[in-house]
């Protein structure tokens, strides 16, 4: 019974709860150099799928353009022309004659995961329109990020 009292009396004594009360800056300092690690090998892993998510997304807004253009031909017995654009898929042209949209559900376009807008050209040079971001940088061409996507 004694021993438990003494081991009692050394934990309650003034210089064991100044050892317990904190961390010491080496401890700090190795946290910091873990976390700083971590954070190095994980940022860019992070970053390319951030990437990777821009370019699927304006595949997926490009397959959504092209069937509402061709929901669009199937009214209309044709495709917009260039200088009407997408456009003519939220609000009617005057050259349309059986128009019966939106054929979106969005009221206007929506620009690329970069804030440019599609580009559409009817007659296309790959079919019957083209649609296309120019990706991250806004150029033609490119890799990764840079690269275009189109509907072709």
């Amino acid at each position: 019974m004694q021993f438990s009292s003494l081991s009692s009396r050394s934990m309650n004594s003034p210089s064991s709860a100044k050892r317990s009360a904190g961390f010491t800056l080496v401890e700090l300092l190795v946290v910091l150099v873990i976390l700083g690690l971590l954070a190095a090998l994980v940022a860019p892993r992070v970053l390319s799928y951030l990437g990777s998510s821009k370019t699927k997304t304006a595949h997926l807004q490009i397959t959504s353009f092209a069937d509402a253009l061709d929901l669009y031909r199937l009214d209309n017995q044709g495709l917009p022309t260039t200088a009407e654009g997408l456009k003519a898929l939220v609000e009617k042209p005057a050259s349309a004659t059986g128009w019966n949209g939106p054929y979106l559900s969005q009221s206007k376009i929506p620009q690329d995961p970069w804030g440019n807008d599609y580009q559409y050209r009817s007659p296309g040079q790959h079919g019957a329109y083209d649609i296309l971001s120019l990706g991250a940088d806004g150029k033609p061409g490119g890799e990764g990020e840079n690269q275009d996507v189109v509907s072709w």
